[in-house]
């Protein structure tokens, strides 16, 4: 169980379970999963503000060459290797938003909800993703992706995800952790989000990564009635 301090858990969201296929290429996959309800805005200006300093942060002590090696970014390439996915081709989501910000010295601006969750992210090596809860139809299973299985990543289009990890519910799939989805996509009318961070194996910031997490979304998100959820491999 990741541990949140002060924080009491509330085990009542939805199902969310690992698939076999995918628990036993990756035996230490954890997931550390967040519930709350939030108030989007296009822009936090003190969220923004925080990861702009992030972002230089990173930019001066960060060379490219070194992403790879991040605990979290090694053992989600890793991860991807053992389902049949080339994560250079296919970059995770964490990975590609550190390169960004080494080569850039800049990160895209969503919302305040995603934006937080990007701050995490940049700041701890997992990938995340982020779904407007409501949009999730009954229980979700995280498992490989199929051959010609459909899905529409945000700003990618039609995404080839055979043998790449994703979240599926009983409409299909809509988490990858290389792109989330159009389907369950945070937008202005969000009202409830889940956040699932994904721990292929670098378990010691999964905690930290949390609380973080925790903190970002109830400072700059207004977020309340918090639920967390671990997910591990049985």
């Amino acid at each position: 169980m990741v541990a949140v301090t002060g924080i009491s858990f509330r085990i009542t969201m939805i199902k969310i379970q690992l698939a076999k296929e995918l628990a036993d290429k990756v035996k230490e996959l954890q997931l550390s999963c967040i519930l709350c309800d939030v108030e989007v805005e296009a822009k936090n200006e003190a969220l923004w503000h925080r990861i702009t300093e992030k972002v230089q942060e990173l930019n001066h002590q960060l060379k490219v060459e070194e992403i790879s090696q991040i605990p979290a970014i090694s053992a989600s390439r890793k991860a991807y290797k053992a389902c049949g996915k080339d994560p250079a081709r296919y970059r995770l989501s964490a990975e590609a938003l550190l390169r960004r910000v080494v080569k850039r010295n800049e990160i895209y601006q969503v919302n305040n909800v995603v934006d937080a969750l990007n701050l995490v992210s940049i700041s701890s090596g997992y990938s995340i993703g982020g779904y407007d809860f409501n949009k999730i139809e009954g229980h979700v299973e995280f498992g490989i992706g199929k051959m010609n299985e459909p899905y529409e990543g945000i700003g990618r289009g039609e995404l080839n995800i055979e043998s790449m990890p994703v979240f599926r519910d009983r409409t299909g799939a809509f988490g990858t952790p290389t792109s989330d989805s159009v389907r369950t996509s945070v937008s202005d009318k969000t009202q409830k989000f889940l956040m699932i961070i994904i721990d292929y194996g670098a378990h010691e910031g999964l905690g930290k990564a949390t609380e973080l997490a925790k903190e970002l979304l109830t400072e700059y998100t207004n977020a309340t009635n918090f639920e967390f959820k671990t997910v591990l491999v049985s």
